[in-house]
């Protein structure tokens, strides 16, 4: 009974979101070497173990309608607050 109360509860804190979307866009910003005039923030649950992330976009428009002269996607992890990836590499 204790080695199952075990799994469950580091399961559990494994998959608990501890990171707010505010500490995640702020963590994002930090990331990036440009101001962003957009954000969108998405939460996933990725993997087999359903981990939580947060999905920040920054970016600034372009000339032209629908395009952009700055984009970054940052993955964080919604744990920890760890980026886990950000595309395209920044810095």
């Amino acid at each position: 009974m204790l080695v199952v109360a075990f799994v469950v509860a580091q399961t559990c804190q494994k998959s608990s979101v501890r990171y707010t979307k505010d500490q995640a866009v702020a963590k994002a910003e930090a990331q990036v070497n440009f101001t962003p005039k957009r954000e969108q923030i998405r939460f996933l649950r990725q993997g087999l173990n359903s981990k939580p992330y947060w999905i920040v976009s920054l970016s600034r428009p372009g000339k032209l309608k629908g395009t952009f002269s700055e984009l970054a996607v940052i993955r964080i992890d919604a744990n920890t607050g760890k980026v886990k990836d950000i595309q395209p590499p920044q810095r």
